[in-house]
């Protein structure tokens, strides 16, 4: 039974008549890390990995829920006062409200809903369902006359104010805006985006996942966002953004070594973006995989957000010809995107499942991934 077939199943069993369905997705990052809070660039795009739900208004002024993945039921009203306390209800109840906050309609309603975006893997399925739940309910009680941007940020508040991460607004951007075959080219500062065709033929895309997470005690984002900041001050601009590695060399001598390796990596950075949707235009795979490298390169070494784990399996990437692998996502942990060839993949599964189970004890655990389209209605 796939997905569709199975919420609906639940959701008559449950409430009885059939509703509308929607979905949004999880979203992967080809290049473009710590580049947001510093006004750069970041190159998302939504899989094929989903937040599925079938939703339809109950006239009770009550939104009744049930997750199947948890197996758990909750039941809220839609009034500041009425949070439930289940933390994974609370991403849509944080919806309903920052809908409510700015002016737009929310009225009771059932749902049901299951994903298979795979969690603690860096793919953003809080995101997911919040973009889910968003563009729903724009659709059954708001005409949908919340633009698309609204809708990312009412996600993006909903962790802010309900959830309690202060996350940045890529996530909710690639699940909503999501293309099929497309990435998107987001500027941080700006929000301008831009689509660039994805569909490399001859490629696969594979995220491996360590599952493995290393939690540091001295809050080492908060501490990279502080020696971005120093620099910027420095050299006179708001941010990282507006900054050259001319401006940076020449000001070496007054900042901190550290500082000058995380400035050097965001500046760097910025460009390598540009560079990957120059080389998609033209078809060129193997910049955009030489890229890929170096910009693991400057995680690890100049950001220092890697781990041992991470670089383990970008070595074997390397080793296997993989045509590009870094780190995806804030580091210290997680998944490896990896742009394959198609007859090296499975040489380089095996290899990376063998040596890193060698090594530490299990295997990594493996996803492909399509570029797909991010929030829609589901036809039935």
């Amino acid at each position: 039974m796939d997905i569709k077939e199975t919420i609906n199943k639940k959701f008559k069993e449950r409430f009885g008549e059939e509703g509308t369905l929607f979905a949004s997705a999880g979203r992967i990052n080809l290049i473009g890390e710590h580049t947001d809070y510093n006004g750069g660039f970041v190159f998302p795009g939504a899989i094929d990995k989903v937040i599925m739900a079938e939703i339809r208004p109950n006239g009770i002024d009550k939104v009744r829920v049930f997750s199947i993945d948890i197996n758990d039921y909750a039941e809220f009203g839609l009034n500041e006062e009425n949070a439930p306390e289940q933390s994974w209800a609370r991403y849509i109840f944080g919806v309903c409200r920052e809908i409510i906050k700015r002016g737009g309609s929310v009225k009771g309603f059932d749902a049901v809903f299951a994903g298979n975006v795979p969690l603690g893997a860096g793919l953003s399925s809080s995101a997911a369902l919040e973009s889910c739940f968003a563009f729903a309910l724009n659709d059954l009680f708001n005409g949908n006359a919340i633009d698309k941007f609204e809708l990312a940020r009412i996600g993006q508040s909903t962790e802010h104010n309900y959830c309690g991460v202060n996350c940045g607004i890529m996530d909710q951007f690639a699940s909503v805006f999501g293309k099929k075959d497309h990435l998107m080219r987001l500027d941080c500062r700006s929000m301008e985006y831009e689509y660039f065709p994805f569909h490399p033929e001859g490629h696969k895309l594979v995220l491996v996942d360590s599952v493995v997470k290393h939690e540091l005690a001295d809050s080492p984002y908060n501490k990279r966002r502080a020696s971005c900041e120093r620099v910027a001050k420095r050299l006179g601009v708001e941010t990282l953004r507006d900054a050259t590695m001319e401006m940076l060399n020449a000001a070496k001598s007054d900042i901190t070594a550290e500082d000058y390796l995380r400035a050097k990596f965001v500046i760097e950075e910025k460009q390598r973006v540009l560079d990957v949707c120059d080389a998609l235009v033209a078809g060129d795979y193997e910049t955009v995989g030489a890229r890929m490298y170096e910009t693991h390169h400057g995680l690890s070494k100049d950001y220092e957000v890697s781990c041992e784990e991470l670089d383990f399996l970008n070595d074997i990437a390397r080793e296997c010809g993989v045509t590009g692998s870094r780190i995806m996502g804030g580091g210290f942990g997680g998944c490896t995107i990896n742009l394959v060839k198609d007859e090296l993949y499975d040489h380089f599964i095996a290899e990376a499942k063998a040596r890193f189970n060698e090594r530490y004890g299990h295997e990594p655990k493996i996803y492909d991934v399509i570029i797909s389209d991010g929030a829609r209605r589901v036809e039935k």
